[in-house]
């Protein structure tokens, strides 16, 4: 809620001075529908056809986990707010899966009714949280298309350079740190470079895995270290797009 405005300055300042085609983030924290539908009206205008649609993490300090309390005239959850962006049309629409349970879930049950809904909302893509179980990405995919959801489902990888950090996300997010991830970083406090070195290594092996699977995007938790997914995106095989000279 409190960035909304500067990740529409920055995504506009993408469309503007560069080649890439951002996906713009939105929210319904905090906000009154009039408030979001205005933003998804600017991003329209602004030439953004890409939208994420989140129901955004709890306000006040709450953070992953807190008790969420949709705003008094706003939209109440994601499949509301995924609703209202393909009223507008002309969009693509990506929106959270959770391959280990959403932290508010009762089951994995209920997040696949949850998802399913929100592709009959408009939703057109998944992208899921952070995981480093890769079987049970695997079955909550299985599971997902025995559902009849079809849209891709494409896997969160997050490089893990901050073992403390992780720790406290993963708590409140519902994600699984298996003990050989833990034992990788044992001891390595005090040592950055080879925290990083590791981060490359996982993660790379993760989506190495996952393509043998027939996975072929990912999405990327950068944590501000752009340096670090390069390198994982060389590893495997993605390549800049040179200027042709004449």
């Amino acid at each position: 809620g409190s960035t909304r405005q500067r990740t529409h300055r920055t995504v506009q300042r993408i469309l503007g001075e560069t080649s890439l085609t951002p996906a713009a983030h939105l929210t319904c924290v905090e906000a009154s529908r009039d408030e979001v539908d205005a933003v998804i009206d600017s991003y329209r205008a602004a030439g953004v056809r890409h939208i994420v649609a989140l129901r955004g993490d709890p306000p006040g300090g709450a953070g992953i986990g807190g008790a969420y309390a949709p705003h008094a005239d706003g939209y109440a959850n994601a499949t509301e707010l995924t609703a209202a962006v393909a009223r507008r049309g002309g969009f693509e629409i990506s929106v959270g899966c959770y391959p280990e349970g959403h932290p508010e879930s009762p089951s994995i049950a209920h997040d696949i009714e949850v998802l399913k809904a929100k592709v009959d909302a408009g939703a057109t893509r998944a992208i899921s949280q952070f995981f480093f179980d890769i079987d049970a990405f695997l079955r909550f995919r299985d599971r997902v298309r025995a559902a009849g959801v079809t849209i891709p489902i494409i896997p969160g990888v997050m490089p893990v350079t901050n073992f403390t950090g992780l720790k406290r996300m993963s708590a409140g997010c519902g994600a699984t740190v298996p003990g050989w991830l833990a034992a990788h970083f044992d001891g390595l406090d005090d040592d950055p470079e080879t925290r990083k070195l590791i981060a490359a290594s996982v993660a790379a092996e993760t989506c190495a895995r996952l393509q043998e699977e027939g996975f072929a995007d990912f999405h990327f938790y950068t944590l501000n270290r752009a340096d670090l997914v390069y390198a994982i995106c060389r590893v495997l095989g993605v390549r800049e797009v040179k200027a042709r000279t004449v």
